[in-house]
């Protein structure tokens, strides 16, 4: 990817509960032919399971993006930190079946060098392949308040838990 380096999950730099609940993230998921949809999220993490770097996000069954996780093995997670609000927050609200986004936003996809979709804009990129997917139940809820908050209409989101396969940060080369 031009203008990026390449490093390890070990040493993104930058406060995860920022960048993915204030700055918000695009995740791209890819299917088996290489087409792709992205959305804007500000649910998930990064962390260790497994004894694997992964990545964690939640996509609700009815958005675009849901067909191409629960298809395809491939997903970005890109981050713009501190610009890109307007773009992200059109990727969060139109949906890709019925525009071409990106398009719209003037973003540019990338491929990673493992097959994944990123963004040039974006100033860091994790590319990661699907580890286990599974829809979160009403049982699982343990605080009653919480489920009722995010799901009156009970449409829960799937939990796509990634494995972090390359680690794109847009900085010059040392």
């Amino acid at each position: 990817m031009t203008g990026f380096v390449k490093t390890e999950p070990r040493k993104i730099e930058g406060n995860v509960f920022e960048m993915i609940g204030d700055e918000w993230m695009l995740v791209t998921a890819s299917d088996k032919d290489g087409k792709f949809n992205t959305m804007t999220a500000s649910w998930g993490g990064v962390g260790v399971l497994w004894g694997e770097p992964v990545a964690f996000v939640f996509v609700r069954p009815q958005r675009y993006t849901h067909e191409f996780v629960e298809s395809g093995e491939k997903a970005t997670l890109s981050f713009f930190r501190g610009g890109y609000k307007k773009e992200l927050g059109y990727c969060g609200k139109v949906s890709g079946r019925d525009t071409d986004k990106i398009a719209d936003t003037g973003l540019t996809p990338v491929r990673t060098d493992e097959g994944a979709v990123g963004f040039s804009e974006a100033e860091l990129v994790l590319s990661c392949r699907k580890l286990y997917t599974d829809k979160l139940r009403e049982a699982g809820f343990h605080d009653e308040a919480v489920r009722a908050a995010s799901y009156p209409n009970r449409d829960y989101h799937t939990v796509c838990v990634y494995k972090i396969e390359g680690v794109y940060e847009k900085k010059e080369e040392k």
